[in-house]
């Protein structure tokens, strides 16, 4: 039954296309498109075609004096009649033009694959970056935009989706644009509410594997701290030789460092059995730290400084816990280090507005869409995951010991089936 009526939907398709698009090129359709001002193309790879379209958006969507930038929409086709997987990418989306990317349920499904870079993320950025145009709302009217011209070109159905921030931002998508897309599929997406949410830190401490383990972690991190006087100046060497540059000096990047460690240890799910040994050399200890969470993470020149706005102004982000290692921090606290550390000057003064996080939660408890949402046992960031609530259609995942790695194909076989005829109920019915 399903499959009868996925080729009669192929056929509506095919019957009621405009004619004139379906004779022209690809190339030339999307040229055609009102905001696509050029068109290039790539390397196919996996795909019939694939093409970097270059959108013309405006800056503020209520003062057009501001003016316009161009955003990068990659797309890989695969056929004109097929569904289309919308990547709601939550910062740069370079990645999407290297010849062997597709998207997991792209991939899955075979289906047509559009990449939209974020706003603000270089290249797809303004001249001047005016932090006040750079919110979840104006996002979510980019990819109305793109979305409502690319459907011109792609008529079936359509799947939003998105990996961390990225999965965060499809379902900001959709409580602003509910019909825009027909399934959303939001990867380990976190919801905030607050600049320092409070729900991390507990999570880290009590949630993380076993407590044998968690022990583990929180050892390395004291005698990361108390071998300050021994390591400090590798860490010093180590930054100067990269040209990293701090707003904080770098007995506090080592503190950072410390303090950052249990989340980025947990987050990427690091075998336990990798942390070095309490009698192990200064030098094993800094090229762990350096791997898991280095201090790069706290240069003044990071590439990511557009999300750590928008989490100063309305996602949120997480704090520190610095009273189990009492007595061998600089800081006293870690309080109010995002503005510290990662805001640019002319950000500092922004102050966290609540309503994006309480729009989300009505959206996410109230909502009738079909969503599926995905998440790793042990990542921090399930922390502030989207509640178990299952109202309308609504599904969560939670990969048993999984990490921020967590995707559809690192469940164990029965899930993968049970998430992907979910999906496929929602696409083909």
């Amino acid at each position: 039954m399903k499959r009868i009526s996925l080729v009669f939907t192929l056929v509506l398709a095919c019957f009621f296309f405009p004619a004139g698009i379906k004779a022209q090129s690809l190339e030339a359709v999307f040229s055609s498109l009102p905001s696509v001002r050029k068109v290039e193309v790539l390397d196919k790879g996996a795909f019939e075609g694939k093409y970097l379209l270059w959108f013309e958006q405006p800056v503020s969507y209520k003062d057009a004096s501001r003016g316009t930038f161009l955003q990068r929409v990659f797309v890989g086709d695969v056929c004109r009649d097929s569904s289309t997987v919308f990547v709601t990418e939550g910062y740069g989306a370079s990645y999407a033009a290297m010849p062997r990317y597709r998207d997991e349920l792209s991939r899955i499904f075979n289906l047509n694959n559009v990449v939209v870079e974020h706003r603000y993320f270089a290249p797809s950025a303004p001249e001047e970056l005016d932090w006040k145009w750079l919110t979840a709302e104006n996002e979510a009217r980019d990819l109305h935009r793109v979305i409502s011209e690319l459907k011109q070109v792609y008529q079936a159905r359509w799947i939003a989706t998105g990996i961390s921030k990225g999965g965060q931002n499809s379902v900001i998508f959709r409580a602003f644009y509910p019909d825009d897309v027909d399934i959303t599929v939001a990867y380990v997406g976190p919801f905030c509410r607050g600049v320092e949410d409070g729900r991390h830190e507990p999570f880290i401490a009590s949630n993380g594997s076993c407590e044998e383990d968690r022990q583990a972690v929180r050892d390395f991190q004291t005698e990361w701290l108390c071998r300050r006087k021994s390591i400090l100046p590798k860490l010093d060497s180590l930054c100067r030789a990269n040209g990293y540059e701090f707003r904080i000096p770098m007995d506090e990047v080592y503190d950072m460092c410390a303090l950052e460690f249990s989340f980025a240890f947990w987050q990427w799910g690091i075998p336990v059995e990798r942390i070095p040994s309490k009698s192990a050399p200064d030098n094993e200890f800094l090229n762990f730290m350096n791997e898991v969470s280095g201090p790069d993470y706290w240069q003044i020149e990071n590439p990511h400084a557009p999300f750590f706005v928008m989490a100063a102004k309305e996602l949120g982000y997480y704090g520190y816990d610095v009273k189990p290692f009492k007595g061998l921090l600089t800081i006293k606290s870690a309080k109010g280090y995002l503005h510290k550390i990662f805001l640019p000057d002319d950000a500092r003064k922004i102050k966290f507005d609540r309503r994006l996080s309480r729009k989300l939660d009505r959206f996410i408890r109230h909502n009738k869409c079909n969503i599926v949402y995905i998440y790793g046992e042990y990542d921090p960031w399930s922390a502030v995951r989207a509640g178990d609530r299952h109202e309308g259609q609504n599904h969560i995942f939670i990969q048993p010991g999984g990490s921020h790695r967590a995707r559809i194909s690192t469940f164990d076989d029965e899930t993968q089936e049970k998430i992907k005829g979910i999906i496929s109920d929602w696409l083909y019915r």
